[in-house]
């Protein structure tokens, strides 16, 4: 299958996403400017029979508190100041969302080339691309980078953020982050596109990866400074992985370099992820198609079927790291490519600690795997495939978690994710009328109705792995996870991203960025979860899931998009009260229990930002916009706590008429600077607690 360019004349119309075309080809390979690489034909929900879903099981669970070790989010690792503990816990929920905690004046829609947030609070950078964070770090020189360097500096391209409490120590905690990808065009100056020296390839891999650097909170305010020291880490594309899972070891992942299969270089495209009840950092690998080149070389047909399922193709590689390491060059290596796109584990506690990947999780564009934990110990981890008409995943674990900081609870708990069932998720809708692709809904009426979760792998606690799909090895279905969705019948969704479930009543939301083929020329048509043809504004969808078990029920929360339009939906919520908001990317909760979610894209012809919004009540879907991030810049990694507010700035100044040469931002150092990614903490300036 080649994967044909759209038109240009369709790309960056009015109300098409904002996102430049420079971002899509070094982040995603341009793949949503291409046909999809979903060609299956499973049948959108609609035609689905309803009466293979039941609600007879349903909400055994799904709507208890979370356990005390349990419900762990973007947010999970951020206790109160000055409260030391060895693994990340949930600041106390007081609600469900009804509003509370969201007092501060909303800020309006901008295209300022700042950080723009709400009177009464004030910011800070808390550390920035380039910064040191190993010891004997240089000084940041754009002019100057070497992969030594970048390998002791803050990496590039921050997206997921947590913080978790260090042990004994008051007021310091382990930043987590990771370093999505690379935009080289503005990391160097005089860079020929697709045409990099080794130096600045073997830069880029160096700002690839994860950060774990520990920092210090200020009393009375909420700022953060990092600590250089010997407790940080800089994972690279080049750091070594142990696979674990029905992967390992097999046929498709073993190369010449690693014949036995189980030892993988490094890590890249991670994108979102979560925080452990047992203190670790959990790391989606996102975008890993666009890293390699080769592709068209390959001539096995079984071989050629599985690149094009993950959207391999030679035009899709703007790094051209395989000039410099073979690995990255199919033609050469052709399982290289099989052995990315995993959730990945790190023990920022233990710097000398080799991390894992986890394939008993499947193998997709992971934005994310987030964790709950039900009454008895069973840990599910949640988990979205971005890419246009990709699936839902979650994996319930057979071990339980074990509490408590000694060697063999930590030994036990690293295993939890590699023993358990993974499932797809099917959704059948109950709206009381044909979805038209309008994203319409007549007064008084939801985007609402069921699902199941379709088993696809098993592994019991010996590691013995049994496929559930008919045809497809164990090994092959956490491998080729995507082929076995299709085979599951699994629905098609539009560009899941970040899932995370609520700390206090269990129900998960995930947000569903956008989706402009939907509804198009041979392409999946608007169902009830994504109502709009040619989605450009995104929605969330609210799960409420009996977490173990394989029953939930769902509704729109949200239909993105210009308030005053007829095809939008703010909970059922005033829509002349609430701030515009289009492409949601990222979600987390507050203390109160509000949810706050984060955009990519924003297709509202102004910057993208950070929002609160309402769960519970007669304020559901109230939605109020905390910040906006500069001009070209995403929001990402949001953490909200009673002290602060942190956002991750991605690729600000990332226009497709700038680059290194002539750049078209100088936030956050201003002046003649150059644009750098940061993470930015803001707090109320009075001192006082609360968002």
């Amino acid at each position: 299958m080649v994967r044909i360019p759209l038109p240009l004349s369709t790309l960056g119309a009015p109300g098409s996403s904002s996102r430049a075309h420079v971002t899509c080809q070094y982040k995603c390979g341009e793949a949503c400017w291409k046909q999809p690489g979903n060609t299956s034909d499973n049948a959108y929900f609609g035609d689905v029979v309803r009466s293979v879903v039941s609600r007879r099981s349903l909400l055994k669970g799904g709507a208890a508190t979370a356990v005390g070790v349990g419900a762990v989010s973007l947010l999970g690792a951020c206790g109160a100041d000055g409260n030391p503990t060895s693994t990340p816990s949930t600041p106390p929920v007081t609600g469900t969302g009804t509003g509370t905690g969201m007092d501060f004046t909303a800020v309006a829609p901008n295209t300022q080339d700042a950080v723009v947030i709400p009177d009464g609070y004030e910011q800070s950078v808390v550390i920035r691309w380039g910064d040191p964070v190993i010891p004997g770090a240089p000084r940041f020189d754009i002019a100057a980078q070497t992969p030594e360097a970048q390998e002791k500096q803050f990496g590039f391209n921050n997206d997921f953020a947590g913080l978790i409490p260090i042990e004994g120590e008051a007021a310091r905690f382990y930043l987590v982050c990771n370093q999505e990808y690379t935009t080289e065009e503005f990391m160097f100056t005089g860079y020929e596109p697709k045409n990099p020296t080794e130096n600045q390839a073997r830069v880029s891999m160096a700002a690839h990866g994860i950060t774990v650097v520990e920092v210090t909170a200020e009393s009375g305010t909420g700022k953060l400074t990092p600590v250089v020291g010997e407790r940080n880490r800089r994972i690279t594309a080049s750091t070594p992985f142990t696979l674990t899972g029905p992967a390992a070891g097999s046929e498709f992942v073993r190369t010449s370099a690693d014949p036995a299969g189980t030892r993988i270089l490094g890590t890249i495209g991670n994108c979102s992820g979560g925080l452990t009840p047992w203190g670790t950092m959990l790391s989606g690998e996102e975008n890993f198609p666009n890293y390699f080149s080769g592709a068209s070389a390959v001539t096995d047909p079984t071989a050629k079927e599985r690149l094009n399922r993950y959207s391999f193709e030679d035009d899709a590689d703007y790094h051209q790291w395989g000039r410099y390491e073979e690995r990255f060059d199919l033609s050469k290596n052709p399982n290289e490519g099989n052995r990315f796109g995993y959730i990945v584990e790190v023990d920022p506690h233990d710097p000398s600690s080799t991390p894992i990947k986890h394939s008993a999780l499947g193998r997709a564009k992971h934005e994310s795997a987030t964790i709950h934990v039900t009454d008895d110990g069973t840990v599910v981890a949640y988990s979205g495939d971005d890419e246009r008409f990709e699936y839902i995943y979650k994996f319930v674990s057979s071990r339980k978690v074990r509490s408590g900081t000694s060697a063999a609870a930590m030994r036990s708990n690293l295993r939890i994710l590699d023993e358990g069932t993974l499932y797809v998720a099917v959704l059948t809708g109950d709206t009381p009328r044909q979805v038209d692709g309008s994203g319409e809904l007549p007064a008084g009426q939801k985007f609402a109705g069921t699902g199941r979760w379709v088993p696809l792998l098993t592994v019991d606690e010996s590691g013995r792995a049994t496929s559930r799909i008919e045809g497809m090895s164990p090994a092959e279905v956490a491998v080729f996870t995507r082929m076995a969705a299709d085979k599951a019948g699994a629905t098609k969704m539009d560009r899941p991203e970040d899932i995370e479930p609520h700390p206090k009543t269990g129900k998960v939301y995930c947000a569903l960025t956008n989706n402009s083929k939907r509804g198009t020329t041979g392409e999946a048509v608007a169902d009830a979860a994504n109502p709009r043809n040619e989605n450009k504004n995104g929605q969330i969808i609210e799960l409420t899931d009996d977490h173990a078990g394989t029953d939930f029920t769902w509704e729109l929360l949200l239909v993105c998009g210009d308030p005053a339009a007829a095809d939008t939906y703010y909970g059922g919520f005033d829509k002349t009260k609430v701030s515009p908001i289009s492409c949601p990317d990222n979600v987390a909760f507050d203390p109160h229990g509000n949810l706050w979610i984060s955009t990519d894209g924003n297709a509202l012809e102004s910057n993208d930002g950070l929002f609160a919004v309402a769960l519970d009540g007669p304020n559901r879907g109230e939605t109020k916009q905390f910040l906006t991030v500069p001009k070209g810049a995403e929001t990402c990694g949001p953490i909200i706590t009673s002290e602060r507010v942190l956002v991750c700035v991605q690729h600000p100044g990332e226009t497709d008429d700038a680059s290194a040469d002539n750049p078209s931002s100088n936030w956050p150092d201003g002046g003649s600077s150059q644009p750098r990614p940061s993470v930015v903490a803001v707090w109320k300036k009075d001192g006082s607690i609360g968002v």
